[in-house]
């Protein structure tokens, strides 16, 4: 009996085996070599690396065009919890309530989050031409021609016009994750609460932000991740400029990379933004638990 027990416990483990296996080979090895890396100085082609310990994080501390690259992401990060969220609750609610067509509004706001990054980018670089876009040309139609603006050459507009751009390609995701939590709340708390009287403002108050409360903490996660996490876009958009002024933490550590070969403190970075984002998702989750 005891046999047949352990051959029936080996005998799952085997079924369980190649994804254990999968997860290691392309999850906690790559993690692995990436802190590994981090220690030493590499241009990614030489067939030897220098360790230089400490060294690319001593660097990190005080390389200002880094530090620069966070401010911008957490920028991003906030505009997005703010606008972008507030944004995609909103809808989410509206079709929540049947609204005629709700299916296909479904589909539509799902679009922008599907599409790649680039292909966002050049649709945005498009829009903020300053000779042939379509947001100076609908400005001139209006008749408000001096509001007319190279939205992505200019130091005060180039992040917030990334950040719009960032904004309608993502507040999708958030969209469909609301709605979700949305549709899981009973109904019969909605119609106990229109029997006692209560106004749409105070069934928001009441029921529908305190039973969200777990789902936002979700969406609040994915938001600060995708928003410092960025590339593709900010890439096709402004390349990181005017300057650095809508350098971000991902875009830094590709152009490290990619760009000035210096493979250890690129990987460096990426330890660096990865401990961040893991004790902010910490708190976040914490804060939620204490609630």
């Amino acid at each position: 009996m005891r046999k047949s027990h352990v051959l029936s416990r080996l005998s799952n483990m085997l079924f369980v085996l190649p994804a254990v296996a999968f997860f290691i080979t392309f999850s906690i090895y790559p993690l692995y070599k990436t802190f590994q890396l981090s220690f030493f100085d590499w241009n990614g082609i030489a067939p030897t690396m220098n360790f230089v310990g400490l060294q690319n994080y001593i660097t990190a501390f005080s390389d200002k065009v880094w530090w620069k690259a966070v401010y911008n992401g957490f920028y991003l990060a906030v505009l997005a919890l703010i606008f972008m969220n507030s944004l995609a609750l909103f809808l989410a609610i509206l079709v929540n309530n049947d609204i005629r067509g709700a299916s296909v509004y479904r589909v539509i706001f799902y679009i922008p989050p599907i599409l790649s990054g680039i292909v966002v980018g050049y649709i945005w670089k498009w829009i903020y031409d300053p000779t042939y876009g379509i947001l100076n040309a609908i400005l001139e139609y209006l008749h408000l021609g001096f509001l007319k603006h190279a939205w992505l050459s200019d130091v005060k507009t180039a992040l917030l016009s990334v950040a719009i751009a960032s904004i309608w390609q993502g507040f999708g995701g958030s969209f469909i994750i609301f709605l979700a939590g949305l549709q899981g709340i009973p109904q019969e708390l909605y119609e106990a609460a229109k029997v006692d009287g209560a106004s749409a403002w105070e069934q928001f108050r009441w029921i529908t932000l305190p039973l969200l409360s777990k789902t936002y903490t979700i969406v609040s996660i994915l938001t600060i991740l995708g928003a410092m996490q960025l590339l593709t876009l900010v890439l096709a958009l402004t390349n990181g400029g005017p300057g650095f002024e809508t350098e971000v933490p991902a875009l830094r550590i590709y152009k490290e990379a990619f760009s000035s070969y210096r493979f250890g403190y690129a990987t460096a970075l990426s330890v660096i933004l990865g401990l961040m984002l893991l004790i902010i998702s910490l708190i976040q989750i914490k804060l939620r638990r204490e609630e």
